[in-house]
């Protein structure tokens, strides 16, 4: 929002300058952006007056003038102007001025004639004729102002003003407008608001005798007024209006355009001006759209508009798009004779939809879509036709059409001065709380306060409690030390997620965070089949881009990003994990399912298939995962055939894990083996096991046998693990695989296994004759598995 600080004196003097105006403000909440001085690149221009031409004696295009700038001399100045005349006050840019854009003027020689300046044009000054109609734009500026000679341009045109930008939050769309800055202003300096009425004469005719105002959809519109003005006289505004209106940074246009978006900026609502001539039937329709219907917009753009989308029409079809922009017949013409003036209040949501979809976000919707208040209506048309009468653009018609839909009623909020003050730790007087909260224009009642219908920000105890304390000064309010105790538990679930995380930290791996959106061919890289139905992904309606339109279904991808952006960076070796969502459309319901996942990411150095499976086999013991399946998997595109395993436990599979498919490292640009592994939190958290019981430490000794196997090169080393287990029973204490050989001392497709087996007994000395009994009890079933024991 640019504030015009001329603009802003109407109704609250504030005589600071324009950077103790900025701080002021920002500490008081409405934060400034900067601000800028109009002219401020201008120096050393002043008006002059041209007393004498003549030709000059060596070009024919150029003229010399003699021109009194109200020093003692006046100055020579050559130029080939054709529109100059004796007598006229132009801009005169002196030896060593300076104009727009670093432009310097210096004196020098034309043709063998000096010249101590230069006459200026609009465009030189930084102007078009939308500023001043009534000059040309290829020719000097000839001045029509009440000016003296010598005065300084910038004054002299009014090009001295301070515009003020602010950052206005959402939730603040009053502070959208003149009168609502002004409003804070008021309350920031400590000075009178000064809050405009709007005042209008008995008009003529009646306007319900030429028009009619139906509203279709109460919902979406929530307010709408309509005034009339005959005899409209289509004529450039007066300057006060220009200036402002160029200082807040809208062009000028005509009396009647601009009686419009004046009021949008004064009270911060959109208005609009129909011309009459173009409302068939002398009817407005407040409707949704039509299923095919299309409308050409003001900027010539031919839209198709969609049955969710609000506008007004007349008898025939829609002349506007509510709350974003009218139509091409709706505008302002210079044979416009009748004008609606609309005051329209329009459900916020729903212009915002409708400005995404048709791709044009305009001054109009910008304000809708936060809110605005359907009150503020009646006072803007008002206005708009208050205007008319002292521009003496048009005779205003008597009679005001109001429909009325607002359900809105005053929100009651609980006042307690005590509270306020243990809430933000201050000893704020409840006198200085009134008075703060009835500057901002909020009653009293017993126990109670009621904000005004413009500020739908305040809500409850905590909002009113940062008005009074943005007014009261930050700054002024004591540190103190922070009181009460946190008493934040954590659930047995994110207790898990973070064992993961320090288990995996632990084992040396580094964690990463990913975007959950991906491109569509993130799933090709990876060698998703095209029947996948991962590929079925939610789609993302406003994306930043191709390579962000969808949501993952997979983590993958995304994991795999990260690792090849290491190896780009020439890192030799990598480790990665997250805990990472994955989304999942559900067919009839409007949200995805979310699923976590643990991905690990691996390559370079030592690490193969084996160091990712004995990372994950530790995070299962961790876990306290057990009985816990390892079996072969050769079906996933993504991993190379031959390395890839699937984790199982109870039928249920836990996840997957090997060395990515070679083809897909080349999709890549990864020049060496990479590891994967998916595992979703909730299937382990599903498959945790009882609470672990701590024994005493063995009071009695162990006794140790090895076992060296031969076995298949099929045969997983899982599987003789559990037979082992399962024939030793409780007094195995422990089992661990020391070495795997293959080569000439086993048979060609044969594998050498080597166990060392620890058991225990708790309660006495295990004997050499139980130890050899279950040894032998293992080789009877391991002998049933095709293992024998190696010669």
């Amino acid at each position: 929002m640019n504030l015009s600080m001329k603009w802003l004196s109407d109704y609250v003097q504030v005589d600071v300058s324009p950077r103790q105006f900025s701080e002021a403000m920002t500490m008081s909440g409405s934060k400034v952006e900067g601000y800028e001085i109009e002219g401020s690149e201008i120096s050393n221009v002043v008006v002059g007056k041209i007393l004498n031409i003549e030709k000059h004696p060596d070009a024919d295009s150029l003229v010399v003038c003699q021109v009194d700038v109200g020093e003692e001399a006046p100055l020579q100045i050559v130029t080939g102007a054709t529109n100059v005349f004796e007598g006229a006050l132009v801009p005169v840019a002196k030896h060593k001025s300076k104009l727009p854009g670093g432009k310097e003027i210096k004196k020098g020689k034309l043709r063998g004639v000096e010249s101590n300046g230069m006459l200026c044009s609009l465009g030189e000054l930084g102007l078009t004729a939308n500023d001043f109609p009534y000059a040309i734009e290829d020719g000097i500026f000839i001045l029509e102002e009440d000016c003296r000679i010598g005065q300084d341009i910038q004054s002299a045109i009014g090009l001295d003003d301070t515009c003020v930008e602010f950052e206005i939050t959402s939730n603040r769309p009053d502070c959208l407008s003149v009168l609502g800055l002004a409003r804070e202003a008021a309350i920031t300096f400590d000075k009178p608001f000064q809050m405009p009425s709007p005042t209008v004469g008995k008009g003529i005719g009646n306007i319900h005798d030429d028009l009619k105002v139906t509203v279709e959809n109460p919902q979406l519109c929530l307010r709408y007024t309509a005034r009339m003005v005959k005899n409209v006289r289509i004529a450039p505004s007066p300057r006060w209006m220009r200036e402002r209106l160029r200082a807040s940074g809208v062009r000028p246009i005509n009396n009647i355009v601009d009686i419009t978006n004046y009021v949008m900026l004064e009270y911060g609502h959109p208005m609009h001006a129909f011309d009459y001539k173009y409302v068939k039937g002398g009817q407005i329709v407040v409707r949704n759209a039509r299923e095919g219907e299309t409308i050409m917009t003001l900027d010539g753009v031919e839209r198709s508009l969609t049955p969710d989308m609000l506008v007004i029409a007349d008898a025939e079809k829609p002349s506007a798009v509510a709350g974003v922009m009218g139509g091409e017949y709706s505008g302002i013409m210079e044979d416009t004779d009748t004008v609606i003036f609309e005051g329209a209040c329009f459900f916020g949501p729903s212009v915002r939809i409708t400005a995404k979809k048709l791709g044009m976000r305009t001054e109009s919707s910008s304000r809708f879509e936060k809110g605005l208040d359907p009150n503020t209506c009646m006072s803007a048309i008002q206005r708009a036709c208050q205007l008319v009468e002292e521009l003496d653009a048009g005779d205003v018609v008597e009679g005001i059409i109001d429909v009325n839909n607002s359900t809105i009623s005053p929100r009651r909020i609980p006042f307690d001065a005590g509270w306020i003050n243990r809430f933000l730790g201050t000893d704020i007087p409840e006198e200085q709380m009134r008075a703060i909260l009835t500057r901002l224009e909020c009653r009293f009642e017993p126990g109670v306060v009621i904000p005004p219908s413009f500020r739908a920000d305040l809500e409850d105890k905590a909002d009113i409690a940062e008005e009074v304390a943005r007014f009261y000064g930050y700054n002024n309010i004591p540190s103190t030390v922070l009181r009460g105790t946190a008493e934040a538990t954590v659930t047995p679930r994110q207790q898990f997620e973070r064992t993961i995380s320090d288990t995996m930290l632990a084992q040396g791996l580094s964690e990463v965070v990913t975007y959950s959106f991906i491109s569509p061919k993130y799933y090709d890289k990876i060698r998703l089949p095209k029947e996948s139905p991962l590929r079925r992904s939610v789609t993302i309606l406003n994306p930043l881009g191709e390579d962000t339109s969808i949501m993952r279904t997979t983590t993958l991808p995304s994991m795999m990003e990260v690792l090849t952006r290491n190896y780009n960076n020439r890192n030799p070796q990598a480790g990665l994990f997250e805990i990472a969502t994955e989304y999942h459309p559900v067919e009839g319901q409007e949200l995805p399912d979310e699923t976590a996942n643990l991905t690990i990411g691996m390559y370079g150095g030592d690490c193969d298939f084996f160091t990712l499976k004995g990372m994950i086999e530790n995070l299962l013991h961790v876990l306290n995962i057990p009985d816990w399946e390892v079996t072969a998997e050769t079906g996933d595109p993504t991993f190379h055939p031959g390395r890839c395993a699937v984790i199982t436990c109870g039928g249920e599979t836990l996840g997957i894990l090997g060395e990515v498919h070679p083809k897909v490292c080349e999709n890549y640009g990864i020049g060496c083996r990479c590891l994967l592994a998916r595992l979703p939190v909730a299937a382990l958290f599903d498959h945790v096991g009882a609470p672990r019981q701590y024994r005493a430490l063995p009071r009695f000794p162990a006794s140790t046998r090895d076992l060296a196997l031969v076995c298949d090169d099929s045969l997983p080393a899982l599987s003789i693990e559990k037979a082992i287990r399962k024939a030793v029973g409780g007094i195995l204490e422990s089992l661990e695989l020391f070495d795997l050989y293959k080569g000439a001392q086993v048979p060609e497709g044969k594998k050498s296994l080597a166990y060392t087996l620890v058991m225990r007994a708790p309660d006495r000395t295990l004997t050499d004759e139980e130890a050899d009994k279950a040894i032998a009890k293992a080789l009877r079933i391991l002998e049933g598995m095709g293992v024998t024991l190696r010669a």
